[in-house]
C-alpha cells in the first residue's frame, strides 16, 4: 500500500454506491490515483445526494451498500495498492423528519434524554416559552393555522408503543411522561390504569429506564380489540379540525419538551446551533468527550482495521474548539498506528476543510497535514488573470450594474444583512453571552445589551477572516492582526460610547486569557462568549461572501468562488511562488485541488473566463452591443426590469465560461440542455444574491422573466445566439491552454493533487447540483485504454482526452518519483524577454532528482492565428529561460518524451514549448525510484 500520492474525490449516493465505485477502481489505478477520497459514508437521510445530512454515525449508509460493500471496495483498492480517505462531519447531523434517533430522543425526553447535551441547545433561554424546551420550526405555516388545519395529527406507533405528532415527513414524539394525557381520554380500564402509571414517570428519577416496562404493558393492553378501539376514539378527541380537539391538541403540545413553530421563526428565535442557517442540520457538541466517542467510534474502528488511510474534517470552523478537536483526533489516530495492518500506511492523514482569507495561514499546531486546497484554487485562478483587464472590467461593472465595484463593501453590507435576518438568532445568542460577561463584574454591570449588540455587529461586519481561535489561553498571536483590522473598521462605524464597549469586547473575546480569571463562573462565561462569537463569525462569513456578495458583485465571476479573494482581481507571480514555497516548508502533504463538490464554477469554466481579462476593453464593448440588441428580450415586472443589468452581465460571463468547445450552436438538443442547466444556475444565483429574489421569499415573476430572457437569447433569437456563440469560440483555445496549465500545476506543485470526479476531461460544470451530475466512466475508460500521448490527443483536443492524457502522464511521474514530489524543494524559475510575463516556471529538487515545470499564462495575446490550444514557437519572441547552476544536464520531457540537454546560459521558451502547450522535464541523469 502506497502513501497518499494523489486522490480522486467521489460523491456517493443511491445512484453511485460503494459497489459502483469498486467497478471503477481499475480505471482510477490506471489513471494514477493512489486513494479514493469519499464523500461522507455514514448513514444519512434517505435519498441524500451528498451525505452531509447524517442521521446515525454508528453505521455505514445502507443506501450506499452498508459495511459489506465498503469492505468489498477496500479489498479492491488494496488489491491495486490503493487506499481510502473518508470525509467526516463532526459539526452537525440532520434533524427534523424522523430518521435521527438521537434527535428524536431529545424531543421526547428533553433534558432527561441521554443525548440532551449532544446538541448545542440553550436550555436556559430568556424566552419563557423556550425555557427548558427547544424551538422546532418545521411547520409550513403559522402554528395556529397548522394546528387547526388537520395536517398535524396525533398517532400511535404500535411497534414502538409510542405516540407521535405527525406532520408531513416529520414525527414529533410525545414525551412518555405525558402519555397519560392521552390515555385518560380512552374509555378503557386498562388504559386508564396505564395513564396513571405513565403519570408517575414525572416524579421518577429513573423514568428513562422505567418506561420500557410501561411500553411493554401498553403494547400488551392494546392486543385487546376493545382497547384499540378505545384508543382510536381517544385520538379522535385531539382532531385539530374541531375547536375542542384543537384545544386539547394545543394543551398536549404545550406540555412537550419542544415548541412547534412556523419555519420563518427560526432566524429570530431558534435556541440551538444550526449549520449556517439550515434548520434541518443541528450542531453537535463534539468538544464533549462523550459526544466525540459516540460520533467517532465507527470511524476509529475503520481506521484501526486499516480500511481508512486519511480523514477529511468537514467545516472545522464550525466546531467550538477546532485546534482541540484536531489534536484529540490526531492523538487517537496515532494511538492506533501499532494495531493497523502492516501493509497499510501507519500514519493516518488528517485534512481540514478550512477557508483561508487573504494573508491568513493555517495554524501549524493542529496536528494536521493541511487543508483541502481551496487556497490553491484561488492562487492558480489569480495568476491566470491579466492585471491589465482590471480597469476596463471594473468600469464595465460599475457602468452596467449601477453598483459599486468594491467587493469588500458588498461583503460588509451582506454581513450586516445576515446578522439582521438569516443569522439573527445566533447573533442574539452571542450578544446575550457577552451581556452575561458584563454582568459578572460590578464595573461593567451597566454595559447594556443594546450597546453590546451594536459593538458586536460592527465587529462581525468588519471581521476579515472566517474566525479566530481564542481559547482559555486567550487569542493566538497569529489571529491578532485580523482582530486589530476588525476593531479598526468597527471603531469607525461606532459612536464614542459604543467604541468604548468595543474595547471591552476585544478583551472579553480573547484579548485577555479567560484562564487568568480568578472567578470560575466568570471564566466559564468568558469561554462561552468566545465560543459563541467564533461560531458566529464563520457562518456569517460563508453566507455573506460565498452565498451573497459572490452573486452580487462580478467584475469577473471567475474570481468569485469558494475560498477565493474576489477583492484581488489577480495574483502576481511572486505571490504564487511564495505560497507554493510556504506550503512545501510547512504543509507539504496538504491537498491541492481545482475542483470540489462545493465549487461554484467548474475548473475549466474558471480557466476560460480569465481570457476575458486579457481583452477587457473588447469584452466591455461587446457587452454594450449585446445589451442594446437584447433590449426587446427584457421584460418589465413589478420589481423592475428583468433581468437587471447586473444580473444580465453576470449571465453573459457565465454562459461564455460554461460554453463547451464541443457545443455547436446549431445543435438544438444540445443547446436546449445547455440552456436548462443555465436556467437552474440562474434561479439559484438570483436567490443567493438576495437582491431581486430570495430563497425565503422568491420573486417568481422576476425569475420567470429572467429565464425567458435566457431562453430567448439562446434558443429563440438566432442573431443573439450566434453573437454569443462567436464570442464563446474565442475563449476555446486560451481556455484550453489555461486548463492544461492548471492541471499541470496541480500535479506538480507542493502538495497532494486532488482530482474531482470526472474532471480528467474538461469540466464545464456549474454550482451544485450541476457539479454532481453522473460521470461517463465508460468513455473515460475507453479513451485511457487507447494510450494516446498528450501530444497526439492535442489534435482532437475538444473532446477533453488531451487533459486526461496529461493527468495520467503526470500521475505516473509522481509514482516514479514519490520522494521528489513529497519532499522536493520549490524554486521559482527566471524568465527574461518580451514575453516573460506570460511564463510561470519552477523547479523541484530532492537529492539528485529534479523536475522542471513551465506553463504559459495569459495565452490569448500570444495565440494569434493558432488553430490548436498551443502557442506557436515563433510567438514567444525572445523569451528565454535562465538556466541556473543546478539545471545543466540531460532532461526528458515526460509529455512528449523528447530529450533535452540543458547547458549554461538560457533556453528559448519557444523551443521548450514547441511540442506541447506545457512542459514538464525530469532529470535523466538522476535516479528514479518506483513507488
Amino acid at each position: 500500500m502506497k502513501d497518499i500520492r494523489a486522490t480522486v474525490r467521489l460523491q456517493f449516493h443511491a445512484g453511485f454506491t460503494l459497489d459502483d465505485a469498486m467497478q471503477r477502481v481499475d480505471y482510477f489505478a490506471d489513471l494514477g490515483v493512489s486513494h479514493v477520497y469519499a464523500s461522507p459514508l455514514l448513514a444519512s437521510r434517505t435519498g441524500s445526494t451528498h451525505g452531509y445530512d447524517g442521521i446515525d454515525p454508528t453505521r455505514i449508509d445502507p443506501e450506499l451498500g452498508g459495511e459489506a460493500a465498503l469492505e468489498r471496495l477496500v479489498a479492491r483498492l488494496r488489491s491495486r495498492g490503493m487506499g481510502l480517505i473518508l470525509d467526516i462531519v463532526p459539526n452537525h447531523v440532520a434533524v427534523g423528519g424522523s430518521e435521527n434517533p438521537w434527535w428524536q430522543e431529545v424531543l421526547a425526553w428533553g433534558r432527561a434524554s441521554p443525548y440532551a447535551d449532544f446538541f448545542d441547545i440553550d436550555w436556559q433561554s430568556p424566552d419563557p416559552l423556550l425555557r427548558g424546551r427547544l424551538l422546532v420550526p418545521f411547520l409550513g405555516a403559522p402554528y395556529d393555522e397548522v394546528l387547526t388545519s388537520g395536517l398535524l395529527t396525533l398517532d400511535y406507533v404500535p411497534e414502538a408503543a409510542s405516540f407521535t405528532l405527525d406532520y408531513h415527513e416529520h414525527r414529533f414524539p410525545i414525551d412518555p411522561r405525558r402519555y397519560g394525557d392521552i390515555l385518560r381520554h380512552a374509555a378503557h380500564q386498562a388504559l386508564h390504569q396505564l395513564a396513571a402509571a405513565f403519570d408517575g414517570l414525572q416524579t421518577r428519577l429513573d423514568a428513562y429506564a422505567a418506561v420500557g416496562e410501561l411500553r411493554r404493558q401498553l403494547r400488551h393492553a392494546l392486543e385487546d380489540e376493545s382497547a384499540r378501539a378505545a384508543l382510536a376514539r381517544a385520538l379522535e378527541r385531539f382532531d385539530g379540525n374541531r375547536e375542542a380537539g384543537a384545544g386539547r391538541l394545543h394543551a398536549l403540545i404545550e406540555r412537550q419538551n419542544y415548541r412547534l413553530a412556523w419555519w420563518r421563526t427560526a432566524s429570530d428565535e431558534i435556541n440551538w446551533r444550526r449549520f449556517f442557517d439550515i434548520t434541518e442540520l443541528g450542531g453537535l457538541r463534539v468538544e464533549l468527550p462523550e459526544v466525540f466517542e459516540a460520533t467517532h467510534s465507527l470511524i476509529l474502528q475503520l481506521v484501526e482495521a486499516g480500511w481508512v488511510d486519511g480523514l477529511r474534517v468537514d467545516h472545522v470552523d464550525g466546531l467550538a474548539d477546532p485546534r482541540g478537536y484536531c489534536l484529540r483526533l490526531r492523538e487517537r489516530l496515532d494511538a492506533l498506528q501499532a494495531s493497523r495492518p502492516a501493509e497499510v500506511p501507519a500514519r493516518v492523514a488528517l485534512y481540514v476543510e478550512k477557508i483561508l482569507a487573504e494573508g491568513e495561514r493555517l495554524h501549524s499546531d493542529w496536528g494536521v497535514e493541511g487543508t483541502t486546497g481551496y487556497e490553491f484554487m484561488n492562487e492558480i485562478s489569480g495568476v491566470q488573470h491579466d492585471p491589465a483587464g482590471a480597469v476596463p472590467l471594473h468600469r464595465l461593472w460599475r457602468e452596467v450594474s449601477g453598483r459599486a465595484d468594491d467587493f469588500l463593501a458588498e461583503v460588509r453590507r451582506a454581513r450586516g444583512e445576515m446578522l439582521d435576518t438569516a443569522l439573527a438568532s445566533e447573533f442574539e445568542a452571542c450578544g446575550l453571552a457577552l451581556h452575561k460577561v458584563a454582568r459578572a463584574r460590578r464595573e461593567t454591570r451597566d454595559v447594556t445589551l443594546g450597546a453590546i449588540k451594536r459593538a458586536l455587529k460592527a465587529l462581525v461586519v468588519h471581521f476579515p477572516v472566517y474566525r479566530s481561535y481564542a481559547d482559555e489561553n486567550g487569542r493566538p498571536a497569529q489571529d491578532a492582526p485580523f482582530f486589530r483590522q476588525a476593531m479598526a473598521g468597527a471603531r469607525d462605524d461606532l459612536n464614542p460610547p459604543d467604541a468604548a464597549v468595543l474595547d471591552r469586547l476585544e478583551r472579553w473575546l480573547g484579548g485577555e486569557a479567560p484562564g487568568d480569571c480568578q472567578d470560575d463562573e466568570e471564566r466559564g462565561l468568558r469561554l462561552r462568549a468566545i465560543t459563541r462569537f467564533q461560531q458566529l463569525t464563520s457562518p456569517v462569513a460563508a453566507k455573506a461572501v460565498e452565498d451573497t456578495a459572490g452573486y452580487r458583485s462580478a467584475v469577473l465571476i471567475s474570481r468569485n468562488d469558494v475560498g477565493f479573494d474576489p477583492q484581488s482581481f489577480c495574483i502576481p507571480l511572486p505571490e504564487f511562488h511564495t505560497a507554493s514555497a510556504f506550503r512545501q516548508r510547512h504543509f507539504p502533504h496538504s491537498l491541492v485541488t481545482t475542483a470540489t463538490h462545493d465549487h461554484k464554477r467548474g475548473e475549466d469554466v474558471r480557466a476560460r473566463l480569465p481570457a476575458l481579462s486579457e481583452k477587457g476593453g473588447l469584452f466591455a464593448e461587446r457587452v454594450r452591443q449585446w445589451r442594446a440588441q437584447a433590449g426587446s428580450l427584457r421584460r418589465s415586472v413589478a420589481s423592475g426590469e428583468a433581468p437587471s443589468p447586473g444580473d444580465e452581465l453576470i449571465l453573459y460571463q457565465l454562459l461564455l465560461g460554461a460554453w463547451s468547445p464541443s457545443l455547436d450552436s446549431d445543435d438544438e438538443d444540445a443547446m436546449r440542455e445547455f440552456t436548462e442547466r443555465l436556467a437552474q444556475w440562474q434561479q439559484k444565483a438570483l436567490r443567493e444574491a438576495k437582491l431581486r429574489s430570495h430563497w425565503l421569499w422568491p420573486d417568481e415573476a422576476y425569475e420567470q422573466a429572467s429565464r425567458a430572457f435566457l431562453e430567448e437569447a439562446l434558443l429563440g433569437d438566432p442573431a443573439c445566439r450566434e453573437a454569443l456563440a462567436a464570442a464563446a469560440r474565442e475563449l476555446d483555445l486560451p481556455g484550453a491552454i489555461n486548463g492544461l496549465a492548471q492541471a499541470t500545476l496541480r500535479m506538480t506543485v507542493p502538495g497532494v493533487p486532488d482530482l474531482y470526479q470526472g474532471t480528467e476531461y474538461w469540466d464545464f460544470s456549474l454550482v451544485d447540483p450541476d457539479n454532481r451530475r453522473p460521470v461517463d466512466y465508460a468513455a473515460r475508460r475507453a479513451s485511457l485504454g487507447r494510450g494516446e500521448a498528450p501530444a497526439e490527443a492535442l489534435g482532437h483536443w475538444r473532446d477533453g482526452h488531451v487533459k486526461q492524457a496529461l493527468v495520467q502522464r503526470l500521475l505516473r511521474l509522481r509514482s516514479q518519483y514519490p520522494a521528489l514530489f513529497a519532499e522536493g524543494d520549490y524554486r521559482p524559475l527566471q524568465v527574461v524577454g518580451d514575453r516573460e510575463a506570460h511564463v510561470l516556471g519552477f523547479m523541484r529538487q530532492h537529492d539528485e532528482q529534479a523536475v522542471l515545470v513551465v506553463v504559459p499564462r495569459l495565452p490569448a495575446k500570444l495565440l494569434k492565428a493558432a488553430m490548436l490550444p498551443h502557442i506557436p514557437a515563433e510567438n514567444w519572441g525572445d523569451s528565454q529561460l535562465q538556466v541556473t547552476p543546478a539545471m545543466p544536464g540531460e532532461w526528458r520531457d515526460v509529455l512528449s518524451n523528447a530529450s533535452l540537454r540543458l547547458g549554461e546560459g538560457t533556453l528559448p521558451i519557444g523551443e521548450l514549448l514547441r511540442e506541447f502547450p506545457v512542459a514538464v522535464l525530469v532529470r535523466e541523469d538522476g535516479p528514479a525510484r518506483d513507488a
